[in-house]
């Protein structure tokens, strides 16, 4: 399978869902849903509604978990067992639409900084019982490595696999826009070969801007190529309007070969 272009977009979650129709017509292969606000899967409504747009395109589709106030690895029992909870209900309705669903890991608490053994335990305990409902729906859930804010685990590539391996059904998805905030694009890149999923956007290394392609500092020429040479698989461009989304997507075609 060859590298497959779909185009996602955290801004839009309080938006109509019409805007999706762009991305096909824009030459996208697929969208990668943001599980949250007008897009949570838990409310039929919405759901409902997804649905019945993802049926009248040709779109393929992956999800994105939600993640707003949530934390896999809090040591605040209630609020860990409902971050599961939420993740695990995002699962079981994403399996009607896509086999893979991409979480966020937690992050050290006050109290978790005391004690940060117990968080990664947490952490691990939470990824084993979301990977048991991943696989009892048929689905891949992969871990997300995230951006320079020094309270998240998982910035950098061996925390990530140290975290994921050996428990079924569990994956990994690299999100090259979040390593560059840590100056690790090449570091992840070294991993790209055991990425079950992708994210590319653009920064200028300091904070999470979610640039257009080309519009930052990342080399994607030199990125491209490692990419279409190691991975194979849908691609999920990250943005914030089909304006960036037809930038990138026409950036992607000339760096990603």
């Amino acid at each position: 399978m060859s590298l497959v272009p779909y185009f996602s977009a955290s801004s839009k979650v309080w938006d109509s869902l019409d805007w999706i129709y762009g991305i096909e017509e824009i030459g996208y292969s697929g969208w990668e849903i943001v599980a949250d606000g007008n897009y949570r899967l838990d409310n039929p409504e919405n759901f409902a509604a997804i649905k019945e747009r993802v049926a009248s395109t040709g779109l393929s589709v992956s999800v994105h978990a939600p993640y707003s106030d949530l934390n896999l690895a809090s040591l605040n029992y209630p609020i860990w067992r409902e971050s599961i909870r939420q993740i695990c209900g995002c699962i079981h309705h994403a399996a009607d639409l896509t086999d893979r669903v991409t979480i966020h890991p937690g992050y050290l608490s006050p109290l978790g900084k005391l004690i940060p053994d117990l968080v990664w335990e947490q952490q691990k305990a939470a990824l084993t019982e979301i990977g048991k409902e991943a696989e009892d729906c048929g689905v891949l859930a992969c871990l997300e490595n995230m951006i320079s804010i020094r309270d998240f685990l998982c910035r950098y590539p061996e925390e990530m696999i140290g975290l994921t391996e050996g428990i079924p059904g569990i994956g990994i998805t690299i999100d090259l826009g979040h390593a560059n905030t840590n100056g690790l694009v090449d570091a992840f890149l070294a991993h790209i070969g055991e990425a079950d999923h992708l994210h590319i956007h653009d920064n200028h290394g300091q904070s999470d801007e979610h640039l257009a392609l080309g519009d930052g500092i990342i080399r994607w020429q030199k990125v491209g190529r490692i990419i279409a040479r190691d991975y194979t698989g849908p691609v999920v461009i990250e943005g914030r309007n089909l304006e960036e989304a037809r930038r990138s997507l026409m950036a992607f075609r000339g760096w990603f070969v």
